[in-house]
């Protein structure tokens, strides 16, 4: 739901930029999610570029609809690197990063940055946010958790020009912010020391040296 259109809004944002990142940036979409992530797993098992020299990725899997929010709702937040490019672009925005409210759903294993991590590339992939600005306390969770007992993978579920997608474009911001900077450090990024995924990623980058 958005993933496509914001990812091609992104591309064309730094497009227009004119400003050159110091990484190359790549910007794809996949398909068949809902069916086993068939279309990452296949990136990632083909990658156009080796999987040790991919720095991150970051997962558009659907956009807020329920306005601008005070907190930034991050999947897998802890994992990586990527929490502190995070949390720099939310304080520019004013808001709070707050990590999986239901890790029980497991939501991170469930998404296409999955397949990327799986091969060694760290990933942030963000949810919804609750705390929407001008809505009284509660009135963003009561609205989603509607929105996914009657709507979601069911019929339904299409665009609904009531939406007030002005919380997706806070949301796109932060995350083009953070493919900007991840972009243009010096070094990748990193999984959290012990993380699950931090043996895929040092095989990933011995697999680059021996092909040196």
């Amino acid at each position: 739901m958005g993933g496509k259109s914001s990812n091609l809004a992104m591309a064309e944002a730094i497009s227009n930029s004119g400003i050159p990142s110091r990484r190359s940036l790549l910007f794809v979409a996949v398909g068949a999610e809902e069916q086993g992530l068939l279309g990452s797993k296949y990136f990632a098992e083909h990658p156009p570029v080796p999987n040790g020299k991919q720095s991150a990725v970051v997962n558009i899997d659907g956009i807020g609809f329920l306005g601008p929010t005070r907190d930034v709702h991050v999947i897998g937040y802890g994992k990586s690197s990527l929490d502190k490019l995070v949390a720099s672009a939310a304080k520019k925005q004013s808001r709070v990063v707050v990590p999986d409210r239901e890790p029980s759903k497991g939501y991170y294993y469930r998404s296409d940055q999955f397949s990327l991590a799986k091969v060694g590339v760290p990933g942030v992939y963000l949810h919804a946010g609750y705390e929407v600005i001008g809505k009284p306390e509660g009135w963003g969770k009561t609205q989603l958790d509607e929105w996914t007992s009657k709507d979601y993978h069911q019929r339904s579920d299409e665009y609904n020009p009531n939406w007030d997608l002005s919380g997706a474009v806070q949301d796109i911001r932060l995350l083009l912010e953070v493919g900007w900077e991840a972009a243009n450090q010096d070094e990748m990024q990193t999984w959290s020391k012990g993380d699950e995924f931090e043996a895929a990623r040092n095989a990933a980058l011995e697999a680059v040296s021996r092909s040196k």
